[in-house]
């Protein structure tokens, strides 16, 4: 059954980040929570464990490092969410069926299969602005 949660009167959507989107944050200058706001209303952001790790697989890599760091310190302060997956991507399928969530990515193969299961989804388009597909 899917459900968004209720808090004092608000229903808030669940939005489930990839790590394409979380790194997006720092890549592009785009107003991310100005855009969520707009597109979805009240929300929380959650992060499956999987992404986390693939995170801090990235961290290790010299080229990457200081934007995963940034991304990591970000991340602490949302909602992580276990899955018994073994890769994020599929967590981020199972994740949002579960709650009828919505995936933020960047990623065009994620983004196709989740589009193929009828999962909604944010991405960027042209580098500026957030867009919302809903099924």
């Amino acid at each position: 059954m899917a459900f968004d949660w209720i808090r004092r009167d608000k229903i808030h959507k669940t939005v489930i980040l990839d790590s394409s989107a979380i790194l997006m944050f720092f890549e592009f200058s785009v107003d991310w929570k100005k855009d969520l706001d707009s597109l979805v209303g009240s929300y929380r952001l959650v992060v499956p464990t999987a992404v986390v790790r693939e995170l801090e697989m990235l961290s290790t890599h010299r080229k990457y490092q200081r934007k995963v760091n940034a991304a990591l310190k970000l991340i602490a302060t949302f909602k992580r969410i276990d899955d018994p997956a073994i890769s994020a991507d599929e967590a981020l399928m199972n994740i949002a069926e579960k709650t009828n969530g919505i995936v933020m990515t960047n990623d065009i193969e994620l983004r196709k299969r989740l589009k193929n299961n009828h999962l909604s989804i944010i991405f960027l388009r042209g580098r500026k602005k957030l867009v919302l597909e809903e099924y």
